[in-house]
C-alpha cells in the first residue's frame, strides 16, 4: 500500500495478492458496486465478518483494488478508535472500521460515517458469530468489581440483528460469500440553489439570513450531519467582511471544528491571508478571529468583545454550556448559533430545548433555520439512514398521553427491551429530549451496563416518563479507605467514590446507594408527578432490596435543586470546578433508606456545611447567588443575637463599614433564607448573600457598591 494512500494516523499495511480466485472476484465486484454508488452520490456500509486475519486480509486487497480518496483504517495498530473524532472535518472515500481486537465504539462509527464521502464505503470488521459476547471495549463501563467479560450483550445482538435484516447493508462472510443488495432507482438531482457559492437552496437561504442578520434578533442553525452548515457560516463570513463588518468573531468548542469556515473565507477573499491559525485578514482590513469560548467570555467579561456593531458566529453550540451562551446573547446585537440536531454527540435537540428559554427570555424575536439537503451526498443514502437506524440518532419523541389514567410505575427488562425496537427508540428518544448530552454510547450502557435498572411510566403504549438508576457502594472497608486516601480510583461508582475521595468519608463508599443516572419526563407531561412518582416507587424498591442511601448528581441550577430538595433530599457535595457539559457547578444530593444511611447522611451533611462558607470565599465565587441562597436554606439557622442586630442596623441605617459587620450580615443571609420572601426581598437577600460569602460587589465603584449594599440590608432588616 502506498503511503499518499495510508490516511492520517496509519501504519503501511502488509498486503499481498489474494490467490483465491473467487475472493478477488468478490473485491472486483465490491468495486463495482462502489462505482455505481458513486453514480449516484451514495455511500454504503460493508459488514464483513469472520476470521481477523481473514478479514483483514480482504480488507486490505479492497484497499488496494481501487484508487481510494484518503482511504482511512481504524483499528487497534492503527488510527485508535477513540480519536476518530479527531477526523471530522475531513473526508474519505474508504474507512475500515476493525473492531476485533479493540471492541466496536459506537461513537467512532457515528463520526466515521460523517466523514465518507459519494461512492464510500465504511468496511466494518467484526468476529463471526458478532453479537453472542461483550468485545473490549465494554471495559469503558465495567464498574468495579466487574471485568467486561462478564456483563451482558444485548447492544451487540441488537446490531448484528439490525445488520443481518437491513437491505441497505453489503454483506460478506470472509468463508463464504457476498451479498450484493440491489440499488433503489436513482432520485432526481437536487434543485439548483441560486447562488454560485452554495451547493443547496437550503445552504443559500441559510447564507442570505447570516449576512442580514437583525439586531437583538439571533438565528439558530440546526442541521443533521453533511449538511454544509459550516460552510454556510464560512460564506457568510467571507460577504460580511466584504461588505459590512470590520470584524466577525467566531467561536466553537475546538479550532479543528471550524476549520472549514475559515478554508471556505480564504477560498472567497484570495486577497486576503490568515496571519494565524485562527486568525484571517483581508486586504482592507476587516477580519475574521476565532476565540475559544473560555477566552472569548474572558474578553466579554472585560468589555473586549461586544457592543454595537459586533458579530458573532457560534458553531456546534450544542457542546457549549448554555450559561455561556446566555452570556454572549446579552452582549453581542448580531448573533448567529449552530449546531448539529442528530450527530454522534446526540446533543442537538437537548441544546434546542434547553436554550431556547434563554433565547424567548432574552430575544423573544430569535428565529430558527433548519438544513435538510444533503451536500456531500445525495437524499436516500443508504449509510445516513442506517447509521441512524443504528445508534438511532433520530429517536422519536414518543406521543404524550393525557387520558387521565391511573399513573403507574414498572421496572423493565433490559433483555426484552433489546428486542423491542419502536419501545426502545421511544424511550431513547425521550432521554435525547431532555438531557443536554445523549451519545450513542449511552444507549450501549442503557441496555448492559452492570448494576443499571429501568424504570418506566407507560400509557397507551407510549413511554411518558422514565428513570435510570445504577447501583453504587458495597465496597470492603480496606479498599474504602484506600479510595478516600487517594491510593486508589476503582471504575464506577461515581457518587459513592466522590464523596469517599473529596469528603474523606470512607463510610459513603462501604454503604450501598442506588445513584439516579437520568430522569426524564415528556416535555407536555411535565410538572404533573411523573417524576415523583418514578422516585418515589424506586426508593421503596431499593430499600426493599437493602440500599442505605438514594442519591443524585446535576448541575446546580436553583429551579433542579429546589425540586430534589423537596423530595426530601440533603446536599452532601458541590463542586468546586464548572463541568464542562453545562457551565455548572455539579452538586450531590442523598436521602437516607435506613439507619446505616442516616448515620451516613448526617456525616455527610456536616460535612458539607462546614466546609462551605470557606468554599464560597474561595473556590465558589463563582457560583450563582440563586444557587447559593438554595444552600443557605439547608444550613441550620441561630437566632440573631443583640449585638449581631446592632452590627447589621448600624450598617443599614448610619455609615458601619460592611466589611466589619461581615460575621452579622452573613448570620442575616442565613435566617432570611428561612423565611417567607417578597420578591424584592429574594433580590436583596440574593445580593446580600453573595457578597457576604463570595465578597462580590453589587457594583463597579466602591461608593456606589456599598449604597446598594446598605439598600439589600435594610430590605431584609424587618426579617427575624
Amino acid at each position: 500500500m502506498g503511503s499518499s494512500r495510508a490516511g492520517a494516523g496509519n501504519h503501511l499495511l502488509n498486503i499481498h495478492v489474494l490467490e483465491n480466485k473467487p475472493q478477488a472476484r468478490m473485491v472486483a465486484a465490491l468495486v463495482h458496486h462502489a462505482q455505481r454508488l458513486a453514480r449516484r452520490r451514495w455511500r454504503q456500509l460493508v459488514w464483513l465478518s469472520g476470521d481477523a486475519e481473514q478479514c483483514q486480509s480482504l480488507a486490505q486487497a479492497l484497499w488496494q483494488a481501487h484508487p481510494w480518496s484518503a482511504p482511512l483504517w481504524v483499528g487497534s495498530e492503527h488510527l485508535s478508535p477513540r480519536k476518530a473524532r479527531t477526523r471530522l472535518g475531513a473526508e474519505h472515500q474508504l474507512v475500515v472500521l476493525d473492531t476485533h481486537s479493540t471492541g466496536f465504539d459506537p461513537e467512532a462509527l457515528g463520526a466515521l460515517a460523517g466523514t465518507l464521502t459519494a461512492g464510500g464505503l465504511l468496511v466494518l470488521l467484526t468476529p463471526q458469530p458478532w453479537g453472542e459476547s461483550p468485545d473490549p471495549d465494554y471495559a469503558r463501563f465495567a464498574d468495579h468489581p466487574w471485568h467486561w467479560s462478564e456483563l451482558s450483550c444485548h447492544y451487540l445482538a441488537r446490531l448484528a440483528r439490525q445488520l443481518q435484516a437491513s437491505p441497505q447493508v453489503v454483506r460478506w462472510r470472509a468463508d463464504q460469500t457476498l451479498y450484493l443488495p440491489r440499488l433503489p432507482v436513482r432520485k432526481a438531482d437536487e434543485a439548483a440553489s441560486g447562488d454560485s457559492d452554495c451547493l443547496t437552496s437550503d445552504q443559500a437561504y441559510a447564507v442570505t439570513q447570516l449576512v442580514g442578520l437583525k439586531r437583538r434578533r439571533p438565528l439558530v442553525i440546526t442541521a443533521d450531519r453533511g449538511r454544509g452548515k459550516s460552510a454556510a457560516l464560512g460564506i457568510a463570513c467571507a460577504r460580511l467582511l466584504t461588505h459590512k463588518a470590520q470584524r466577525v468573531v467566531l467561536t466553537a468548542p475546538r479550532l479543528s471544528a471550524v476549520e472549514s469556515v475559515f478554508e471556505r473565507v480564504a477560498a472567497l477573499c484570495p486577497d486576503g491571508r490568515r496571519v494565524a491559525t485562527g486568525h484571517f485578514v483581508l486586504a482592507e482590513g476587516s477580519e475574521l478571529i476565532f476565540l475559544p469560548p473560555d477566552v472569548l467570555t474572558e474578553q466579554v467579561n472585560a468589555q473586549q468583545q461586544g457592543g454595537d456593531g459586533s458579530y458573532l458566529m457560534v458553531d456546534e453550540a450544542a457542546a457549549i454550556p448554555a450559561a455561556l451562551l446566555g452570556q454572549w446573547l446579552a452582549v453581542f446585537p448580531r448573533i448567529a448559533f449552530a449546531t448539529t440536531v442528530h450527530g454522534y454527540e446526540g446533543s442537538g435537540r437537548g441544546f434546542a430545548l434547553r436554550f431556547r428559554a434563554t433565547l424567548d427570555r432574552l430575544t423573544p424575536q430569535w428565529k430558527a433555520l433548519t438544513l435538510n439537503a444533503p451536500i456531500r451526498w445525495r437524499s436516500g443514502d443508504p449509510l445516513e439512514a442506517l447509521v441512524n437506524q443504528l445508534l438511532l440518532l433520530k429517536a422519536p419523541l414518543p406521543s404524550a398521553q393525557t387520558d387521565g389514567s391511573a399513573v403507574a410505575t414498572k421496572v423493565i427488562d433490559r433483555a426484552r427491551l433489546a428486542h423491542q425496537d419502536a419501545m426502545l427508540e421511544k424511550l431513547f428518544g425521550l432521554l435525547v429530549q431532555s438531557h443536554y448530552r445523549t451519545s450513542p454510547n449511552d444507549l450501549r450502557q442503557l441496555l448492559d451496563s452492570p448494576g443499571a435498572q429501568l424504570r418506566m411510566i407507560e400509557q397507551a403504549g407510549e413511554p411518558q416518563a422514565v428513570l435510570v438508576t445504577r447501583e453504587e457502594g458495597g465496597f470492603e472497608a480496606t479498599i474504602a479507605d484506600r479510595v478516600a486516601r487517594g491510593e486508589r480510583r476503582p471504575q464506577g461508582h461515581l457518587l459513592a467514590q466522590s464523596l469517599a475521595t473529596h469528603a474523606g468519608s470512607r463510610e459513603a463508599l462501604t454503604a450501598r446507594w442506588r445513584r439516579v443516572v437520568r430522569i426524564a419526563t415528556h416535555p407536555e407531561r411535565r410538572r404533573q408527578g411523573l417524576g415523583q412518582a418514578l422516585l418515589g416507587e424506586d426508593m421503596d424498591a431499593a430499600k426493599q432490596q437493602g440500599a442505605a442511601l438514594y442519591g443524585a448528581t446535576f448541575g446546580a441550577e436553583a429551579s433542579l435543586l429546589r425540586f430534589w430538595l423537596a423530595l426530601g433530599f440533603t446536599p452532601v457535595r458541590l463542586g468546586i470546578t464548572r463541568e464542562t457539559s453545562t457551565g455548572e457547578f455539579a452538586v450531590m444530593v442523598a436521602k437516607a433508606l435506613n439507619s446505616e444511611g442516616e448515620a451516613v447522611l448526617a456525616d455527610l451533611s456536616e460535612r458539607f456545611q462546614t466546609a462551605l462558607p470557606a468554599l464560597l470565599a474561595f473556590e465558589l465565587k463563582a457560583l450563582p447567588a440563586a444557587v447559593l441562597v438554595v444552600l443557605l436554606a439547608q444550613m441550620p439557622s441561630m437566632p440573631l443575637s443583640g449585638r449581631e442586630w446592632q452590627d447589621i442596623e448600624d450598617v443599614a441605617t448610619a455609615h458601619r463599614d460592611p466589611a466589619l459587620a461581615r460575621s452579622a450580615l452573613q448570620a442575616l443571609a442565613r435566617v432570611a433564607s428561612h423565611r417567607a420572601l417578597t420578591e424584592t426581598q429574594q433580590q436583596a437577600h440574593q445580593q446580600l448573600s453573595a457578597w457576604a460569602f463570595q465578597n462580590i460587589a453589587l457594583a463597579d465603584a466602591h461608593n456606589d457598591a456599598v449604597k446598594s449594599l446598605r439598600l439589600a440590608v435594610n430590605s431584609l432588616i424587618e426579617v427575624k
